[in-house]
């Protein structure tokens, strides 16, 4: 009986985790191909469960991220330069606010196409399906 009294917090809080993906993942045709290049870097952990720009709370473990621009929803393909390393994300939150980065990216994401400890990578973002 204590185990399950134990598991009922990490159950509520994977349930909230599970539900925060609102925004339904759908690029619009006309931006499908568009392509930016320019610097990408990750969300502090401060940011994890607070709430987006389109609503949805953020998730250092989901592939998601925050563009200036780009509709709630966009899926974004980005590429590391240095190494051909690329993610497929989801654009929820707006963003990044620090000058000459395009992209702002989860943790997770940015942990697919670069070491953490690098902090800013060049890349390509481009609009796909």
């Amino acid at each position: 009986m204590t185990q399950i009294v134990k598991l009922i917090p990490m159950a509520l809080l994977l349930a909230v985790i599970g539900a925060c993906s609102s925004v339904e993942s759908k690029s619009p045709e006309h931006l499908i191909g568009y392509v930016e290049r320019g610097k990408a870097s990750f969300y502090a952990a401060k940011f994890q469960l607070r709430k987006t720009a389109s609503g949805e709370r953020f998730n250092q473990l989901a592939k998601t991220a925050a563009h200036k621009t780009l509709p709630f929803g966009t899926k974004v393909k980005v590429t590391n330069l240095a190494n051909g390393d690329s993610v497929l994300v989801k654009i929820n939150d707006r963003g990044p606010f620090i000058k000459g980065r395009i992209i702002d990216l989860s943790r997770s994401a940015f942990t697919a196409i670069a070491d953490a400890h690098v902090g800013v990578v060049d890349i390509k973002l481009e609009v796909v399906r």
